[in-house]
């Protein structure tokens, strides 16, 4: 027996947000191989499949890719319908490729879910577009996290070349990225938001200067940094002592 593998997209966090095909796949799934932060709400409508655990988390014990590998091609093939669960949407900094590549050499078929990415979500939350007519055509998703032994991350360029910036798992390296930008030109008061946890009823949403982003204190929640003019507004609008007290949350999850 030869089952299909569904790379599917969780989306930010928010079950209501998953797409159609995705919440179909899951009731029929008779396992599920999910991220370390997929919420409750949405593994629920797995109600009928075997539940496994593969996220990465920082400063913990992960699952190593070539056994996740290896556990999807087995699956497959005692199963028709196997998902591996990602956040946000497979195809961007999931990792998805390497998962792709080793299926289809195993001669398994494979098929991808698209799924709301973060910055897509955070954006319709703050109701703040990523382009702006007249003043923001382009926007550019990057991370500053590289993995070991991989060659040198270019994404301060790609964030100079762009007029508005989607910043992914950058939370924990704030003061880096700040200097580097700046360093590479960015102006200092660049204006940035900080979003924890987007679509989640306990998100939490900061506004500062390129130059205060090392300051912001965070909880452990998936985080985004956006960074550009469409912020200005926002920023100015915010006042300093409106930020709510971090809340405790696990450590956070990462995706490569």
């Amino acid at each position: 027996m030869s089952g299909t593998v569904y790379l599917v997209g969780a989306g930010p966090g928010a079950s209501d947000l998953l797409t159609v095909r995705a919440a179909r796949l899951l009731g029929e799934a008779e396992v599920v191989f999910h991220d370390a932060l997929i919420g409750d709400e949405v593994l629920r409508l797995a109600s009928r499949a075997r539940k496994v655990a593969v996220g990465k988390r920082c400063g913990r014990h992960a699952t190593a890719q070539r056994f996740i590998n290896k556990q999807l091609a087995d699956a497959a093939r005692l199963h028709r319908v196997v998902v591996r669960l990602k956040g946000g949407d497979p195809m961007l900094f999931g990792r998805a490729h390497e998962e792709l590549s080793f299926l289809e050499r195993q001669g398994l078929r494979v098929e991808v879910v698209p799924g709301v990415t973060a910055a897509l979500a955070a954006s319709a939350q703050l109701g703040i577009s990523l382009t702006r007519r007249g003043s923001a055509r382009s926007v550019t998703f990057i991370t500053p996290r590289v993995g070991h032994g991989e060659k040198e991350s270019g994404w301060v360029a790609a964030a100079l070349a762009a007029d508005t910036a989607a910043i992914y798992m950058g939370a924990g390296e704030a003061q880096t990225i700040a200097a580097a930008l700046i360093a590479a030109g960015k102006p200092a008061d660049t204006p940035i938001a900080l979003v924890e946890d987007a679509s989640l009823p306990g998100t939490r949403v900061q506004y500062a200067a390129l130059q205060d982003l090392p300051g912001l204190p965070t909880s452990g929640g998936p985080t985004l940094i956006l960074l550009g003019e469409v912020y200005r507004e926002a920023l100015l609008e915010a006042a300093p002592s409106s930020a709510p007290a971090p809340r405790p949350r696990q450590p956070q999850a990462v995706q490569e």
